[in-house]
């Protein structure tokens, strides 16, 4: 009788804990479903928040701080490291948006012109003989020419390369950051084409040479790639590969990275591909003349003249894999355009200045009363640094 009431004492109690363990399992799949609830509501908010960011348009600023600044006559600005890299015909100075100064590179040169990748930015004298090497500390090497300075290039570890030209003969020379000789060889006109524009990969190891043939009295531009890697050294001299392109000249060419080249010519663009031998990836015909191409690691922007007289210049993106991204028609008569460090696209006049995000928007355009030399992405969406005529300002779009 004893054993079947204490039998009966555990059936109730395993029963009640049964039903205790279901009601913490409820109370906490409650706790989950609301959690999951909440979540999804900021996720929404968040994502509408974004949105609203995304295609807002802004034509007014905050400024939060100004710094007054004195330049020469000529002078020119670039983004440099996130900070403004300003040279002149005497001289560079390297400061922060704050226009703290970080160093200053005193020279004297007649065109100075600059090549930046990464952390070094070299200057050089097109048409003279100077060049300097320098990174976010200051100098690094320089370089006296025997010839003069067509193009400089730099490597993302300071490696430069320097193409010269004298009559009918040409120079391209191979330099590392101290200025210390690496490699060089002539070209001569007389042998089936004329330097006009070089590129030099990031990593230093191949180097791009555009060639222009008019001795059979039709154009015909060549690029031919040299490798100086353990790949190049087994070919007849560091040659891996040559491109030949009828009626076509192509002035500029630019690598976007180790493994990509842009070279733009004036009836199309092309993009090589390979980390060793380059090899032609994607063409893209240009079926009207354009009269802007900029581009960065990522994207490539054309200009081109619209046959409306309201909306004068038609605006094509294309990743660097050659697919259309994004289309637009400009109404401001810009000076310059060009990717800004975020992606966005600066269009610009010598006060006005509009910036699209790559979904298409004029997310920002104003008129300043003064002129405007550059503009560069802060911290977040909504925060600029304004170089304007004596003045850089720090803001916040509203």
């Amino acid at each position: 009788m004893a054993g079947d009431k204490k039998k009966g004492f555990r059936t109730v109690e395993a029963a009640d804990m049964e039903e205790y363990k279901k009601k913490i399992r409820e109370h906490r799949l409650k706790i989950v479903r609301a959690a999951a609830l909440i979540a999804a509501v900021l996720l929404l908010v968040l994502a509408g928040i974004g949105l609203y960011l995304e295609f807002r348009q802004y034509e007014a600023f905050d400024i939060r701080s100004s710094a007054e600044r004195s330049d020469t006559q000529g002078t020119k600005f670039a983004e440099f490291g996130g900070n403004i890299l300003k040279y002149s015909n005497d001289g560079a100075f390297y400061t922060d948006t704050s226009n703290e100064l970080i160093w200053n590179q005193t020279y004297e040169m007649t065109d100075p012109q600059i090549d930046i990748c990464e952390e070094y930015v070299v200057i050089y004298d097109k048409g003279g003989t100077k060049v300097f090497i320098l990174d976010r500390t200051g100098l690094q090497g320089s370089l006296e020419m025997t010839m003069p300075i067509d193009q400089v290039c730099v490597a993302a570890q300071g490696t430069v390369a320097v193409l010269m030209k004298q009559n009918s003969t040409a120079n391209v020379s191979l330099y590392d950051r101290e200025g210390g000789f690496l490699a060089s060889g002539e070209i001569h006109g007389e042998k089936g084409g004329y330097p006009i524009a070089i590129a030099l990969s990031d990593d230093a190891l191949k180097l791009a040479v555009s060639m222009l043939d008019i001795n059979q009295g039709s154009v015909k531009s060549t690029i031919t790639f040299y490798n100086y890697g353990s790949v190049g050294q087994n070919e007849i001299d560091n040659i891996v590969g040559v491109n030949s392109f009828e009626n076509m000249v192509i002035p500029e060419l630019r690598f976007v990275s180790s493994e990509r080249m842009l070279a733009i010519g004036d009836s199309g663009l092309i993009i090589f591909e390979g980390t060793q031998k380059p090899q032609i990836a994607v063409e893209i015909p240009l079926e009207k003349q354009a009269k802007s191409i900029f581009y960065n690691d990522r994207y490539i922007g054309v200009v081109i003249n619209n046959d409306s007289d309201e909306v004068t210049h038609h605006l094509l993106i294309y990743n660097i894999e050659g697919e259309l991204r994004m289309e637009k028609d400009l109404g401001l008569e810009y000076s310059r355009i060009g990717f800004l460090s975020n992606n966005e696209i600066l269009v610009q006049s010598e006060t006005a200045c509009e910036i699209y995000t790559m979904r298409g928007i004029r997310k920002f355009c104003y008129e300043f009363d003064r002129e405007l030399y550059q503009i560069i992405p802060g911290g977040s969406g909504l925060n600029y640094t304004f170089v304007l005529q004596d003045a850089t300002e720090k803001v916040r779009l509203r």
